[in-house]
């Protein structure tokens, strides 16, 4: 692509005043790893639910849901549920509130509130840093593939002639890319990841807002109308997918294909059931845990990701669903003459073709914005396993605040250079994704989810049942392939994974003795979770009659129903808006404001003071 002079210099300048800024405001984050990690816990909500929201803006989650959209419509609403998206609901509502009452530095941290210290707690801490060091990577390589996509089909320049291998320009802009944000997201910590993120998030709005625009200036519905099949505007669906693009772009049942979701209703039912309980989990050791355990009390902690639904969804989804309206008005005929096209390129083939001189500067801005901020938020999240959650803790307890950062960078660096690796070995964005919400997480729930909620959980349970379940993550799909048993989508490996960390949770914990009372009785009356507890809930209100164990489960499984449907309609609503089907919008809205005045007077009103 050849860009513009103006293009050219927008990102320019971009580039070096975020960098600027992040550096200058290292100065905060440099203190110790309280300011490193968590800002000194001085940061206000929307700040940090703003940044939070950034983060999750990455460039690789937007090219596939750009990508989810083209191929299947409206019906694309629920494949996001493969996260869960709707897990930023259980948060807001009581999860949020849960967590940062423990008062912590990490997840890993977060188990000696829990189980205490003896050798049960101790391997349990060790497999949460397990987890949480290759989520990392795999977010790390998850956002190293993105950024090369993107940019090699969207910048102008070329490093090599090959197409194929590690050298290649879309792991050469990558690795350029990642490099520079490393500059300040190393340096600088949670400060001033929070800070540039705020300044992303802007440009990611007004990017968004204006593509929405173009989109409905350039394409009438009646142009979307010609180059969709039947039902791609309907959002409900039955046990099959019932989306044919034969004698329209023919390759796209092909990609339905690949993808394992023709049988749309088991997908959906694997998604929910795997998704309420990836949600009742809480959230996992990465970015998203470390905004929450940053904010100045439980009240906040729930504000935040409060504003996380409302900035994220809505100017998201404007920017997605502009990109595939311009893509079905203009570029069907190109993609008709594809052997085999990537419909994961669809994004960047839009602003490279479609958009005005002089915009594309602005929006690729935004775009790399996106990318920096989901890199920055996670390669912050990572040096804190390794540095306070292995190296402080069982080697060197006496660290001096100075030393515990200069470690933390180094732990960075490392971090990033194993997911760089990683990400260079991987085909594609799809790849990476299915394999951390199909297989890595489907093995990180059950044991998160007892920890909760059941008393008589104990610290070998919770390892047994995370080994278990990570393991079968991490080899399940090589021994299929082994067994010649072609599974078209690592969704339908997790009830095995399930099974699997199950049995190790349950036996881990029914073979070995409870944890005491003391540490359960600390926990409980701290956290003040609903659930299981009653042995223990008997004997916190014998020792403090003051004591008023948690009456929200009704009040808050309600609440979570009806915030589930109002982030629903936040991700809808921009859709049929630039789509221009008015009646869908009107219904979408009206129940957007329903939904609204319900939560501002069952969840809001209710939240407790700080």
């Amino acid at each position: 692509m050849k860009l513009h002079p103006l293009d050219l210099a927008i990102i320019v300048i971009y580039f070096v005043a975020v960098i600027l800024i992040g550096l200058w405001v290292s100065r905060r984050g440099s203190k110790d790893l309280n300011s490193y990690f968590l800002g000194g816990k001085s940061l206000p909500w929307y700040l940090l639910g703003i940044s939070d929201a950034s983060g999750m803006f990455d460039i690789s989650g937007t090219m596939w849901l750009v990508y989810i959209l083209f191929v299947y419509g409206l019906k694309s609403l629920w494949l996001p549920w493969l996260w869960p998206v709707f897990n930023q609901i259980f948060l807001m509502m009581f999860l949020s509130a849960w967590l940062r009452r423990s008062n912590v530095l990490t997840g890993a941290e977060w188990i000696q509130t829990r189980f205490g210290r003896d050798r049960g707690a101790n391997l349990a801490h060790l497999s949460v840093v397990f987890f949480a060091l290759v989520n990392v990577v795999a977010f790390l390589a998850y956002a190293f593939k993105g950024i090369g996509k993107f940019a090699s089909v969207m910048l102008p320049w070329h490093f090599t002639n090959s197409p194929t291998g590690l050298f290649t320009d879309a792991n050469i802009y990558a690795l350029l890319i990642m490099g520079l944000t490393s500059l300040y997201a190393i340096k600088g910590g949670m400060v001033s990841v929070v800070i540039t993120e705020v300044m992303q998030f802007t440009i990611l709005t007004v990017t968004s807002v204006a593509i929405g625009i173009i989109a409905i200036y350039k394409v009438s519905p009646e142009m979307i109308h010609k180059a969709i099949p039947a039902g791609w505007l309907n959002p409900f669906f039955g046990w099959k997918l019932d989306l044919n693009w034969t004698g329209i772009l023919d390759q796209v049942n092909a990609a339905i294909k690949s993808d394992g979701n023709e049988m749309f209703g088991i997908i959906f039912g694997l998604m929910f059931f795997k998704g309420v309980l990836a949600s009742l989990a809480g959230p996992a050791p990465n970015y998203d845990m470390q905004r929450i355990l940053a904010t100045r009390n439980p009240r906040e902690a729930s504000l935040m990701n409060g504003m996380v639904n409302v900035a994220l969804y809505f100017p998201r989804y404007l920017m997605i669903t502009g990109i595939t309206v311009l893509a079905l008005a203009f570029c069907m005929t190109d993609l008709r003459g594809m052997a085999k096209p990537d419909f994961e390129l669809i994004l960047p083939i839009v602003l490279r073709d479609y958009i005005p001189t002089g915009v594309v500067g602005l929006l690729l801005a935004g775009l790399l914005a996106a990318l920096m901020s989901n890199f920055a938020a996670t390669l912050n999240a990572a040096p804190a396993y390794i540095v306070n959650d292995i190296y402080k803790r069982f080697f060197n307890p006496n660290m001096t605040p100075k030393s515990q950062v200069r470690w933390s960078r180094i732990a960075s660096f490392v971090a990033l250079v194993v997911g760089v690796l990683f990400g260079a070995f991987m085909t594609s964005i799809t790849e990476v994704m299915m394999w951390i919400v199909g297989g890595l997480y489907g093995g990180y729930v059950m044991a998160n989810v007892l920890k909760w909620y059941w008393w008589r959980f104990n610290g070998y349970g919770y390892f047994w049942g995370m080994m278990a379940g990570l393991l079968s993550a991490m080899f399940m799909p090589s021994l299929a392939t082994l067994l010649h048993i072609e599974v078209a989508n690592t969704l339908y490996l997790f009830p095995v994974i399930l099974g699997c960390s199950v049995a190790g949770c349950l036996l881990g914990t029914l073979l070995t003795k409870p944890e005491e009372d003391a540490v359960l009785m600390k926990f409980y009356s701290t956290v003040n979770p609903w659930g299981a507890w009653g042995p223990i809930r008997e004997k916190v209100m014998k020792q403090n009659s003051a004591f008023r164990p948690n009456p929200d489960f009704t009040k808050d499984a309600v609440n979570v129903a009806v915030g589930i449907v109002w982030q629903l309609c936040l991700t809808a609503l921009p859709i049929y808006i630039v789509l221009r089907e008015w009646p869908w919008a009107g219904a979408i809205a009206a129940t957007l404001i329903v939904t609204s005045v319900f939560l501002k007077f069952n969840w809001y009103d209710k939240l407790e003071k700080a």
